[in-house]
């Protein structure tokens, strides 16, 4: 690998300018604020939410690296994950030139935040098993090529990639390597975050939207290289975590306890849930899942999805993606809930 982070970099962000706001021209405290043209009066709330927040997060981000045992200098807050992907691509892919490559079945917001920033895709399908088809990657990977995107464990399919693959590219390949973890939590595979001094390429997306079930707040996290992370900032909007939200996840990351709890009653519903989905003789295969979700295949998912609707369930039908015909990806519940969906499956005579 012969890494270098500025040959990566578009050449207007490396001469832009980033907006510089009130919170970042003064840092501390004063007794009166009137430098940001905000409502000196307050709110019309119990609480005020008058003042602009933090525009980097210091706080929520110290206590996030504390857990994570990761700087808080390695860490880009973004409203949720998807806002580090289209900054991503932003910041290393010149519109009309250069090119991602995704693999899928994968997560769809790599090809819409590409397609948006006018930046080519070339995909190269996992391979049955829902591996990466490494000999395929070694050809199609080009000189224009920025950015690889790899989610791991992997949506819609639930499985890990390789771990040995996903090293021996981040070894030989010079752009950025993407690996989404937003399932990590519920995976037997440990997260690449303490690899991250050793890969400069690296860069790893994290959500609070699953395993800390804040999926409504949007809080995403990129960790990579401060360089990356510099980067990174000097193009987000200036205020992109509201205060509202910054506030909830550090009380809820004072809840490791609650949330790890949680991530094992999921873990241990999963393989209850994929054992029951497994008898059913509508199912032809439950396939390994790393995450909270299970992907099924089923005799007739269009069938079986209109069905369960009817009874108020909803999953998703997968079946218009490749390698997952006649595919539901299905979410583990509660067991209150997994109960009645297996029961609605059991009822379905199709």
């Amino acid at each position: 690998m012969n890494f270098d982070l500025n040959n990566l970099v578009r050449e207007n962000i490396k001469k832009l300018t980033p907006y510089s706001s009130a919170r970042d021209e003064f840092k501390g405290e004063a007794k009166i604020y009137l430098d940001a043209n905000e409502n000196s009066y307050g709110s019309p709330l119990t609480k005020w939410y008058n003042r602009y927040p933090d525009p980097l997060q210091w706080e929520l981000k110290k206590k996030i690296g504390t857990i994570k045992n990761i700087a808080p200098e390695n860490i880009l807050l973004g409203n949720g994950s998807d806002e580090c992907i289209d900054l991503l691509i932003r910041a290393f892919c010149e519109p009309g030139k250069d090119n991602i490559v995704i693999c899928p079945p994968t997560y769809g917001m790599y090809e819409v935040y590409a397609a948006i920033n006018g930046v080519d895709v070339i995909k190269i399908p996992l391979t049955p098993d829902f591996q990466l088809n490494m000999d395929a990657l070694q050809e199609e990977v080009d000189a224009a090529t920025k950015i690889l995107f790899f989610c791991s464990p992997n949506n819609p399919t639930g499985n890990s990639l390789n771990r040995q693959d996903l090293e021996t590219i981040l070894a030989a390949f010079d752009g950025l390597v993407v690996i989404d973890e937003a399932y990590i939590n519920f995976s037997r595979q440990r997260s690449f975050a303490a690899e991250l001094a050793e890969y400069p390429n690296l860069v790893i997306l994290q959500t609070f939207s699953k395993a800390w079930g804040l999926a409504a707040l949007r809080l995403g996290m990129t960790l990579a290289s401060p360089e990356i992370i510099d980067l990174l900032n000097k193009i987000k909007p200036p205020y992109n975590i509201n205060a509202a939200t910054q506030e909830l996840a550090l009380k809820a990351l004072d809840q490791l306890e609650d949330v790890n709890a949680m991530i094992t009653n999921i873990v241990d519903e999963r393989e209850v849930l994929a054992k029951a989905l497994s008898n059913l003789p509508i199912v032809q295969q439950v396939y390994e899942s790393d995450a909270n979700f299970l992907l099924v295949k089923v005799t007739n998912a269009n069938s079986i999805y209109n069905f369960l609707k009817e009874k108020g369930t909803i999953v998703r039908n997968r079946s218009n993606v490749i390698l997952c015909d006649n595919c539901l990806r299905i979410t583990v519940g509660t067991e209150s809930e997994n109960r009645e969906l297996l029961k609605q499956l059991q009822d379905y005579k199709g």
